[in-house]
Formats: C-alpha cells, structure tokens, sequence
C-alpha cells in the first residue's frame, strides 16, 4: 500500500479543507508526523482509515459525529485520498453521515453516508468501481487484504494497538501475519515437505517389512537367527546372510556332485 494524496474538509480539527502530498513527502525517504497536541495528527490517521474503511480507528469507532465543530453549516464534511493498493491506484471520496441546510426552506437534514471509489485506467483517467457503502467496502477490503481491525493493528498502529497486538493468542497473530504477507506459498511449500516426508517414511516402511520377510525366509531355510540390530544397520543382515550362502551353496555344490555319480 501506498498513500499518494489526502485532502479533507470539515474533520475533526480542521473546519476548513486541508491538504497532504503523500508523494511530495516521500521523495526524501522517510517522514516524520509531528506537531502539538490538539494539531491534528489524529485527525489526519483517521482520515485515512475513515477513506478506506468508513470510520475511525479502535474506541472511537461509531462514536460520534466526525464533522468539525467550527465548520460552517454549508460545508460538507468529506474526505479524499488517493493511494495504490496491490498496485491498483484508486480514489476514495467518502462523505459520513451528517446534517446540512437544506436545499429549500430553513432548516437542517440528514445527508446519509456516502462513498465513491475509482480506479486509475491506464489511460489516466478514472473509473467508477463503486458507489454503495457494501460495494466499496468489499472492493476496498479485497485490494487491501485486510479488515479495518487487521489495518489498524499493523499498518496504522493507533496508541495502544501495538500492545493489544503484541497480547493477542499466537494463533491470531499468525493469521494476520500470514494473510498480510501473503505466506500462503510458505504454508503451500511446508505441506508439500511434510507430505514427502510421510511419503518417504511409508516407503522405507514398507522396505523395511519385506527386507523382514526376506531375511525371515533365510532364517527359516538356514536354521539360525538373524542378527538382533540387522535394521539399525542393514550391512550387519547382508554379512550374516553372507555367511550362511556359502556353506548352503557347498551343499548344493556336494548334492550335485553326488547325484552325477549316481546316474
């Protein structure tokens, strides 16, 4: 994911329209968000997550009005940002839900939440991909890969979030892990050793077992035992059985013999 452009009006700490060139930042490298406190540096990281996801990150969520207080009544509260995801660059504008003069007569009215998302054609200009809340909500969760709860916890670090991170169950982290960093192919790549190896360890049973019956065979027609350790060491079965062909083999050479001087 990458930020290239936020603007927003009437937010939180801003009651006029303020802008952010994530490009123009980030030409030196890293950068750094800093300012006094009530300056608005949330007000900007709730921005972003409100663009992508419709409201604001942790406890804040769903429990207020977004809109600036110093507003004025004809200025509609909104937001704009412009970023790449999996390497689609898309537009999100996105209006909360929020109260307005109306169009005819005194008086206020209710103005419901609004979205739109466009993605850049290679042409430059660009497409509508989504006007309703449930639309952009998948099509924002499918680019991004992650829900408002995932982004928040690795990618935005909100105060605390780090911390509740670091405290939740190693299986909830390594799920997140896993989707965020695509380590299917990991997974994928370990299923398939661990299938050689079972593979592997039927096959050198299944060598084992008649290697047994083999040597079981030998014993029966020599009369002796074999060696206790044969299947630590498969050399030790080969010498004894070694052992006994040679003199199994001058009994045969013998009865041969003996049976050409009777005919």
């Amino acid at each position: 994911m990458r930020l290239h452009r936020l603007r927003i009006t009437a937010l939180q700490a801003f009651a006029g329209t303020e802008e952010v060139d994530f490009d123009a930042l980030s030409q030196a490298g890293l950068f750094l968000l800093h300012g006094d406190t009530g300056a608005g540096k949330t007000t900007l990281l709730d921005a972003i997550v409100f663009a992508l996801f419709g409201d604001v990150p942790g406890e804040r969520a769903g429990t207020g009005s977004l809109r600036s207080d110093h507003a004025a009544p004809d200025v509609r509260t909104e937001v704009q940002l412009e970023a790449t995801l999996r390497g689609r660059r898309v537009r999100v504008t996105r209006r909360p839900r929020q109260e307005r003069p109306k169009l005819r007569g005194t008086g206020m009215t209710v103005e419901q939440h609004a979205v739109t998302v466009e993605g850049r054609e290679p042409d430059g200009a660009w497409k509508v991909l989504a006007t309703r809340a449930d639309e952009a909500g998948l099509e924002l969760e499918r680019l991004l890969g992650m829900t408002r709860e995932q982004f928040c916890q690795v990618v935005l670090l909100p105060q605390g979030a780090f911390a509740r991170f670091l405290r939740a169950s190693s299986d909830e982290r390594e799920a997140l892990l896993k989707k965020l960093f695509a380590a299917e192919r990991f997974a994928d790549a370990e299923r398939w050793l661990s299938q050689r190896r079972q593979d592997a360890a039927a096959a050198k049973a299944g060598a084992a077992a008649a290697v047994q019956g083999v040597a079981e065979r030998i014993a029966q027609a020599g009369a002796a035992e074999p060696p206790a350790d044969w299947q630590d060491d498969p050399a030790v079965l080969e010498a004894w059985a070694d052992g006994l062909a040679g003199p199994a083999l001058a009994e045969v050479a013998a009865a041969e013999s003996m049976r050409e001087r009777e005919a």
